[in-house]
């Protein structure tokens, strides 16, 4: 028999169990998703990413003034304006295409002995020049590459998502989720157009441009609808706190897949441009040089990818490999990117196996590329 002492001390214990299963056992509160992003601290938060797109574009303007005509453009002046700044692109970007870029024969050299030339696209010879005329005059190598789309596009992968990368594996706060907003090329108000229609402190930049451009707004499953709500998700998670850690890493994968999937809608959309164009009747000089353009924003908007950390991206290096070498630009050797130009009938079908090889990885619907033909911003008017 028990004493009346461990009676009571076995109903204490009894009792202490019980309350400690149960608070235990108590179910966790599903994260609280609010439907609209708090921009109360975005631009607090976003200060070094708005700067670091803010110079991406300055040197991307002083690479276009080597499209007029008998300007030039100087490789000093490309150099200074990608290391210069806080922070540098040149402290983010990933060291292989840093090794592009820079350098005798790197790209900013390239563009540079380019400028203030003319180009006639056919078997390489001299140093490259300006192709077209007016609104259609782009600055080509003697390759037909646009090192300019090289050195702009290339660096939304190496440098825009790369310091994304960067924030996603350092301690993030709940101010990170406002700085990924900022470097993806968003705001807040998430105005689904980079068009001057839209307000410019609210206004699409970078990755987030092309998003808007990818993306019907009468589909509710849109890409650009898809990674809003993943924003806000991620918002609320890191608000929320350690607790809600798996619902703040299932965010960051969807917005990185999303971010992948832009950046290939994109290039299927220039695949499909290029095509479009070399194979109609006659084109003119201006529309060939609009083709080799187009070509040229696919070269970039997938090179920059490559050596991006596996666990950030889909895409592997090999297969990044073989889109370049059907794009006739392959890492490691000399584009013939001029061929799109003079031989589209052998040279085009290329062009569609990587719009095929690409819908393969990220199991885009014939829909999709369908519809990724398209400016959405432009035909509605947004």
């Amino acid at each position: 028999m028990f004493s009346i002492r461990q009676k009571t001390l076995l109903c204490i214990a009894i009792t202490t169990l019980t309350v400690f299963s149960c608070k235990k056992d108590e179910p966790r509160p599903a994260l609280e998703i609010p439907t609209a992003y708090d921009g109360s601290s975005f631009n607090l938060n976003s200060a070094t990413q708005n700067a670091v797109i803010n110079q991406l574009t300055a040197i991307t303007n002083e690479a276009k003034k080597g499209r007029t005509q008998g300007i030039s453009v100087t490789k000093n002046a490309l150099d200074n304006l990608f290391t210069t700044g806080n922070p540098s692109l040149s402290n983010i970007i990933t060291v292989y295409f840093k090794g592009k870029l820079e350098g005798t024969n790197g790209w900013f050299d390239e563009l540079a002995k380019a400028s203030g030339n003319t180009y006639t696209p056919a078997t390489p010879t001299g140093q490259g020049g300006v192709y077209g005329t007016g609104s259609s005059a782009y600055l080509f190598d003697e390759n037909g590459l646009e090192m300019e789309q090289l050195i702009e596009k290339g660096q939304f992968g190496a440098t825009l998502y790369k310091h994304a990368n960067d924030l996603m594996d350092a301690t993030m706060t709940s101010a990170t989720a406002d700085q990924l907003l900022a470097i993806f090329g968003a705001t807040p108000a998430f105005a689904n157009s980079g068009s001057n229609s839209v307000a410019v402190e609210n206004r699409d930049k970078a990755m987030a441009n092309y998003a808007a451009r990818r993306s019907d707004i009468n589909d509710a499953n849109s890409l650009y609808v898809q990674i809003q709500k993943q924003f806000i998700k991620l918002q609320a998670a890191l608000r929320a706190g350690n607790k809600y850690n798996v619902e703040r890493d299932e965010a960051l994968a969807q917005i990185k897949l999303l971010w992948e999937k832009i950046n290939a809608a994109t290039v299927i959309n220039y695949c499909h441009a290029v095509i479009a164009t070399m194979s109609a009747t006659s084109p003119t000089d201006n529309q060939k040089a609009g083709a080799l353009h187009a070509y040229g924003e696919c070269v970039g908007f997938i090179h920059g990818w490559r050596t991006i950390d596996q666990k950030h991206k889909k895409i592997t290096d090999t297969q990044i490999d073989e889109v370049l070498i059907l794009l006739n630009a392959p890492y490691n050797g000399t584009p013939t990117s001029y061929k799109f130009i003079t031989d589209p009938v052998n040279e085009l079908p290329k062009l569609q196996q990587v719009i095929t090889k690409l819908q393969g990885i990220y199991g885009f619907t014939n829909a999709e590329i369908e519809s990724f033909k398209n400016n959405w911003v432009a035909i509605q008017g947004r």
